[in-house]
């Protein structure tokens, strides 16, 4: 903002929505007050700036907002910059703010908040000697990836991984992060790069705060504030900073005018999704802002469309909002086909098995192929590669297929796929698959069809190679470089669909990325459902194979608790215990969702909870969820993708049902077997990385062998234990 005299930069940390959420709802109008008047001009005679006394750093304020409370403002000496870093009861302001030292780091240029405790943590020295975690780089190095000077002692005194996890929130994230990968066995340069750190020291101006408040890194914790609107919309939720605030890395893929598609990679809490919205914010405000230009969100299911539409509404201007069109791409599919005429109606695995028993009246009975071979070998070769005629399927690809064929073989069980085919035509039918190959096609005929100009992808790795070449199909042909934006994680496939970007007319050489900081779950939690994934193979969605190297996260609480029970009664009753408990915490049971695999399990727990007084809201499949509502939420593991809340709860996770017993797990295929039993592995890890706080799993009867190679050693003790009264 400026002031007559001099430019002034106002700017607000994201401790201090942090601390402004904690002030009781009644007690925030006065804060409210003072920081519409702190913002409009901060060099007012009414805001009276005090020294603190005994304060490490001499550059902080306290500013009085009534008798109760105080905030802590970053004032530099000399400079107009100031910085609302905190807000609290009087004293424990004062004492928030007494061993914080705000600094530019020499070599990162960005502005960092640094705790420094009398007697700094150290690590308890071992019986023995042992070489330091970080002892293969100096202390140059170290400080190079933006840990500060003054917690070098800090950083020399780790041991092992262990010790990082316990004093990682006394670092910076940046330089968290950076130990992290080095930990890791990433070299200097590799983190450098995946830092977009510079590869040689650069000269940075230590006093020059207000540069230092632009750097990437400054702006995942600063925020400068230009008008009174942007800093309505941060008070309206400040715990949901997602908003506001993005890593460095979000940052550059989020704003970068990229020359073609972009493909990117990251486990669950990594901020994929938030990264794709304010993508489509960017694209909508910065590059395609004419009143003509659209843009299509698109995603898997209804209910992650309208999850996305109504988060996506709270970051955009409504003109900007007004040319996104947000919508699940089946239903884009349907109306899109409806309005050109389209004769079929698009119909699901559910409403095809009466067509299949018809078409397996002629499958050759001499070949020894059972009824699920026919099938799979639809819905894993011939759709995805849209075999239409049997020199298409003679030329197919069958590689991941159990059974091998030969040419005379295909020949022979060619009709059983053509009678398929005309049995769904016959009744007016189309499978998506071949609806969208119908939109592609119809949209490569008719110059009058839809186009956008920007097409963002979220949960990629549940559409298939159809799904993409629509996509493609989607944007205006013959573009060299079309604006196609692209994310998903295969560690959470819960569908069959598997796709090959390069295969689809999509190339992200040289553009594809990856996040690799969880900011949702803690690390105990990432750490039990990343295990659950054990021995699992992941692709990249174009050939190539992915991993969890240097996935982290930097938040810490409990390990995921395990209980499991002789009887549902005995289930329940912890389960309403644990309610207790989080409710005389503090916790709303909003904060809470219970999860099961299936909606008929929903209902029985929401009908027992209910006669022990338990008040519960089901999140629905096609709308968002009411943030307004009372009650403890309740979604199958399918409806919870994309959701987060404080505290999860996974009930029923016992055998047959966690894995499900589905007809997938007993194919004639290994290979079909081993995928249903991961896409079961991918459901519950997504269950479990929805908590933010903490996850307590929970079953009766016959535990789910999935606990077993999961569960920390703690953990299973406690299940075995809890499993014995009967």
């Amino acid at each position: 903002m400026t002031n007559t005299a001099k430019k002034l930069t106002v700017a607000v940390g994201s401790d201090f929505l942090s601390g402004f959420a904690r002030i009781p709802r009644n007690q925030q109008a006065k804060v409210l007050t003072f920081i519409n008047k702190f913002r409009a001009d901060p060099t007012l005679p009414g805001i009276h700036y005090e020294k603190l006394k005994h304060a490490r750093d001499p550059n902080l304020c306290s500013v009085r907002i009534d008798q109760a409370y105080r905030g802590i403002v970053l004032r530099p000496e000399g400079e107009s910059v100031y910085v609302l870093l905190w807000v609290d009861n009087h004293d424990k302001a004062y004492d928030w703010a007494r061993n914080k030292v705000c600094s530019v780091h020499p070599e990162t240029g960005s502005l960092q908040v640094i705790p420094v405790e009398e007697g700094a943590p150290q690590i308890a020295p071992a019986p023995a000697p042992q070489p330091g975690l970080f002892d293969g780089f100096d202390d140059s190095a170290v400080t190079s990836l933006g840990v500060p000077a003054l917690l070098l002692p800090v950083v020399r005194s780790m041991k092992a991984e262990a010790d990082l996890d316990r004093l990682a929130s006394d670092l910076p994230q940046e330089a968290a992060e950076a130990l992290y990968m080095l930990a890791a066995g990433y070299t200097l340069d590799e983190v450098r790069q995946e830092m977009d750190l510079p590869a040689a020291a650069t000269r940075v101006d230590p006093q020059d705060f207000a540069t230092a408040l632009g750097r990437p890194d400054s702006k995942r914790r600063f925020f400068v504030v230009e008008d009174e609107q942007e800093l309505a919309e941060m008070l309206n939720a400040p715990l949901e900073k997602w908003r506001v605030f993005l890593h460095p890395s979000q940052r550059k893929l989020v704003e970068n005018d990229w020359n073609g598609p972009v493909r990117v990679l990251g486990g669950a809490g990594t901020g994929k999704t938030v990264v794709a919205m304010h993508r489509a914010k960017w694209l909508a405000t910065r590059k395609y802002a004419g009143p003509d230009d659209r843009i299509l969100f698109t995603t898997f299911t209804r209910n992650l469309a309208a999850d996305i539409r109504d988060n996506l509404a709270k970051i955009c201007p409504d003109d900007a909002m007004k040319r996104i069109e947000v919508v699940n791409l089946d239903r884009w599919v349907d109306k899109f086909l409806r309005a050109n005429g389209y004769g079929h109606r698009i119909v699901y695995d559910n409403d095809v098995g009466e067509h299949w028993k018809q078409a397996l009246l002629v499958a050759p009975p001499d070949l020894g192929l059972g009824q699920s071979f026919y099938r799979e070998e639809w819905e894993l070769v011939i759709q995805p590669q849209s075999a239409e005629t049997l020199e298409d399927y003679q030329r197919a690809s069958r590689v991941g297929r159990g059974t091998r064929l030969s040419r005379k073989q295909r020949k022979q069980i060619w009709p059983v796929f053509e009678e398929y085919r005309a049995a769904l035509n016959g009744a007016g039918l189309r499978e998506a698959p071949d609806a969208m190959r119908d939109a592609s096609r119809l949209l490569g005929a008719r110059d009058a069809a839809p186009r956008y100009k920007a097409v963002v992808v979220d949960e990629a790795q549940d559409m298939g190679p159809q799904a993409f070449a629509l996509v493609r199909a989607l944007l205006p042909r013959g573009e060299d470089h079309p604006c196609l934006f692209i994310v998903g994680d295969a560690h959470q496939r819960i569908y069959r669909h598997k796709v090959v970007l390069s295969r689809c007319g999509i190339d992200i050489r040289g553009r594809g990325k990856k996040l690799r900081i969880n900011y949702r779950t803690t690390e105990e939690t990432r750490r039990w459902a990343v295990r659950l994934l054990d021995g699992m193979s992941v692709d990249d969605l174009d050939d190539g194979a992915d991993d969890q190297k240097g996935y982290r996260s930097l938040l810490h609480g409990v390990e995921p608790q395990l209980g499991h029970f002789a009887s549902f009664d005995q289930e329940v009753a912890a389960i309403h215990e644990h309610l207790g408990r989080v409710q005389a915490d503090g916790a709303e049971l909003a904060s809470c969702c219970l999860v099961t695999r299936t909606h008929d399990l929903l209902d029985q727990y929401a009908a027992k909870l209910g006669t022990k007084g338990i008040k519960t809201y089901r999140v629905r499949r096609s709308e968002p969820e009411d943030r307004r509502a009372p009650g403890l939420r309740l979604a199958t593991m399918h409806r919870v993708k994309g959701l987060e809340f404080d505290h999860v709860i996974i009930a029923s996770v016992r055998d047959a049902v966690v894995p499900l017993d589905v007809a997938d797990l007993e194919s004639e295929d290994p290979v079909v077997r081993r995928e249903a039993e991961s896409h079961e592995r991918a459901l519950l890890h997504v269950a479990a990385t929805r908590a933010k706080k903490e996850v307590l799993v929970t079953g009766f009867g016959k535990p789910s062998r999935f606990l077993v190679s999961a569960a920390p050693a703690a953990g299973r003790a406690g299940a075995r234990e809890a499993a014995e009264p009967t």
